[in-house]
């Protein structure tokens, strides 16, 4: 039997799988003749987002804006934070222990808070955000910190290499994987708290469009601002995969591209 290339194997096995998915689901709907208020069916589900399409996009468009920004923000953050914490001991001592303790405090409960501190604007939204991915972040960067070879520092050390120099040529490109690898995983999480409109804002969002249809118990419309959401998540992810791919290039190839060859020898 003739294996199926690679890239059509990954794009058709979701594919396949999310039509199994809709199948079962339109199928279950009929069987057991489910009211639409209680789980309407995938055609009902189509058909308010063609009706409501401008609005949804409008929502997505921004929800992710507000993911980017918050994203950034917490990513840098918290390789900043690791960075630090690495090279000071007794900084690390000190909010490592904290850190643990912030994150037993769930976000939903400091997000009327957070409305209070920063007004019903963009801010609280990207703190939200930014605290979702921070820690994972900060976590995975300072694993990759703490990894790397001490021969290889000592050997760079020995051979004239300044602090910076260490850090760039050894200490960062430890940090390559665990980053991603945070990144990857907050991706799909930080959707949460990209829809802080619960709490956060008025002006609109996947969060404010769905808090609108439950209020209503518009339940097709719930699901067409869950499946906007999971369109959303997915496209956060291929993004920093895309991003993982030309950072980290022999991750997913053996010949690593030009510029990252380059990169390497100055």
């Amino acid at each position: 039997m003739k294996i199926l290339p690679k890239g059509l194997l990954a794009v058709g096995g979701p594919l396949i799988a999310l039509l199994l998915v809709i199948a079962f689901w339109a199928a279950a709907v009929r069987w057991w003749d489910i009211p639409p208020y209680v789980l309407p069916s995938p055609a009902l589900t189509w058909a308010h987002i063609l009706a409501d399409l401008p609005v949804l996009l409008e929502g997505f468009r921004q929800t992710f804006l507000t993911f980017l920004l918050g994203f950034a923000l917490g990513a840098g953050a918290g390789f900043s934070f690791a960075v630090v914490m690495d090279a000071v001991p007794w900084v690390r001592s000190v909010l490592y222990p904290m850190l643990i303790a912030s994150q037993a405090v769930p976000i939903i409960a400091i997000s009327a808070s957070l409305t209070i501190w920063l007004g019903f604007g963009l801010a609280p939204k990207l703190v939200i955000v930014a605290l979702v991915v921070f820690f994972p972040v900060v976590v995975n960067v300072l694993d990759g910190l703490g990894s790397v070879d001490r021969d290889s520092l000592n050997l760079v050390r020995a051979m004239g290499g300044s602090r910076l120099g260490v850090f760039r040529h050894v200490k960062l490109p430890a940090t390559y994987t665990p980053l991603f690898s945070a990144q990857k995983l907050s991706a799909t999480f930080s959707v949460t708290g990209a829809i802080g409109e619960w709490t956060a804002s008025t002006s609109g969002g996947l969060g404010a469009y769905l808090l609108q249809a439950n209020t209503r118990l518009n339940t097709a419309g719930t699901f067409a601002a869950i499946a906007f959401l999971a369109l959303l998540g997915v496209v956060i992810f291929l993004m920093v995969l895309a991003l993982e791919y030309l950072v980290i290039p022999w991750r997913h190839s053996a010949q690593a591209r030009r510029w990252s060859r380059r990169y390497w020898r100055d």
